[in-house]
């Protein structure tokens, strides 16, 4: 029997604000020590009232325009009521029913060039909970409560995406569009963005939605993969041996690579939702809304399909180059300044800035090398001034001083030497110091040519046109 997957993601993504949704406290606290960033509002004291921190709105509207969703110029909170170690208050402040927006999707580009369209259908504010850990030692259950209150917005997509790879992809897609329009730092190791997964099969060609596991506990995009395969082939046993399928909460053991039973799945009447009665409604009106969406940013395939369309690049380059926003914006100004072919701009970005800033651990707007200077480099290249080598050396040497190329240039005597006398004296020292390899070039090992080229650019400090040394040298061993 052929089966298809059926699943769907619910992702909670924490927004980067500087402080909690309803109080003040850091809002990122990945690594203060266990209760030490709390207050009596986000620790449900009696008595408190919380206050609506307004930029959890705003990015929280940034990601509804971002992901094409309906924003509704009204919302309203309520309590998600469930009794758990880690919620303080006995409920969760959320929305239900009438959230921040409606609907939206994300087109995700699959591996064999097709869209896939996933539908959103719940995009809503709410606080985090705390978190448990189990102290092995002492076989006791400890709680933090640092992470409470810490402002998410909860995303559930429809139940269409059909593989685990689809699943990555758009996990990949969406860290990549949060980082992107600056709403979350998206770290899953940090749980800045985490996510469930509900997983379902069914015959292929049927169109039911049969019962659905739900995976939680996955803390990177390779385990959210590698527990969903797990799930498909469980079920899929599950089926091949007459029984049924129980609507689970399973909890993903990265250690084992094994999923576990955690509790029954809840449903929506188990929370017994209801207003939030210390919290007005959210009333997003037009001028707040535009005020918001002003410098909204062009998104990054829309850019991609723009660099291919209109700067000729290739897929790869321009898939690569659109990867940060950061990175796209260097590249664009680089073009600009550079006057010319684009591709040849990517060249350098992709081999050796993209290489620089690995190796230094820095982004492009901590970089010395301005897109202005980049752009000069490859400038005094292609006029002949300086050969590729110096321009790859000059590369470090701009950013480390944060000097102009050309005042570099002329301080060190970069430029490059193409007078036939002063090259061809070098030829000779280097032939003269080389017998054995020049009798063995005679006799047919025509490759060393490389290697006397490489004695003479090392003799000139990579100075010398390589192009006239080459050509002297073949001239020379005739």
């Amino acid at each position: 029997m052929e089966y298809e997957a059926v699943i769907g993601l619910e992702t909670h993504i924490q927004l980067n604000t500087a402080s909690k949704i309803f109080c003040s406290c850091k809002a990122d606290s990945w690594n203060a020590a266990p209760n030490t960033n709390i207050c009596p509002v986000c620790t449900g004291m009696p008595g408190v009232l919380p206050v609506l921190n307004r930029r959890v709105v705003e990015k929280g509207t940034l990601l509804a325009a971002a992901m094409h969703a309906d924003l509704q110029p009204v919302s309203f909170f309520d309590r998600k009521n469930y009794f758990y170690p880690d919620l303080p208050k006995g409920y969760q402040i959320s929305q239900y029913d009438r959230s921040l927006a409606k609907g939206g999707y994300m087109d995700v580009p699959q591996a064999d060039g097709t869209l896939r369209r996933v539908t959103i259908w719940k995009l809503h504010m709410e606080e985090d909970a705390g978190k448990t850990k189990n102290d092995l030692i002492s076989g006791s259950r400890r709680i933090d409560f640092n992470r409470c209150g810490v402002p998410l917005i909860e995303m559930v997509t429809g139940p269409d995406l059909r593989s685990a790879d689809e699943a990555a992809n758009y996990l990949t897609r969406l860290r990549q569009l949060l980082r992107w329009i600056g709403v979350s730092e998206a770290d899953m190791e940090k749980g800045h963005l985490r996510c469930d997964a509900n997983v379902s099969l069914r015959r292929k060609g049927e169109t039911i939605l049969n019962t659905k596991t739900e995976i939680k506990n996955v803390n990177s995009i390779e385990a959210v993969r590698t527990a969903i395969v797990k799930e498909i082939d469980r079920q899929s046993r599950a089926y091949e041996h007459g029984e049924r399928i129980e609507a689970w909460t399973l909890e993903w053991d990265e250690d084992s690579q094994t999923l576990k039973k955690m509790r029954s799945k809840e449903t929506e009447a188990d929370y017994r939702y209801f207003r939030e009665p210390d919290l007005l409604p959210v009333y997003l009106t037009d001028e707040w809304r535009a005020a918001i969406l002003q410098d909204f940013p062009e998104l990054p395939l829309a850019r991609r399909a723009r660099f291919m369309a209109g700067y000729g690049l290739p897929e790869y380059d321009a898939e690569l180059l659109t990867a940060e926003r950061s990175l796209s914006d260097y590249f664009e100004k680089a073009v600009q300044a550079y006057g010319g072919e684009a591709k040849r701009v990517s060249n350098w970005l992709m081999n050796d800035v993209l290489r620089m800033l690995n190796d230094s651990g820095k982004t492009t707007a901590q970089l010395a090398l301005t897109p202005a200077y980049l752009a000069d480099i490859i400038k005094l290249v292609e006029a002949g001034t300086i050969n590729t080598n110096t321009g790859k050396g000059l590369l470090e040497k701009v950013n480390a001083s944060g000097k102009s190329p050309e005042e570099i240039v002329r301080a060190e005597g970069l430029a490059k030497v193409s007078d036939d006398g002063a090259i061809r004296a070098v030829v000779e020292q280097v032939l003269a110091e080389s017998p054995g390899e020049v009798a063995a070039y005679r006799g047919g090992k025509v490759g060393l040519i490389g290697f006397f080229t490489g004695q003479v650019m090392k003799k000139m400090q990579g100075k010398a046109d390589a192009q006239k040394a080459r050509a002297l040298l073949e001239e020379m061993l005739r």
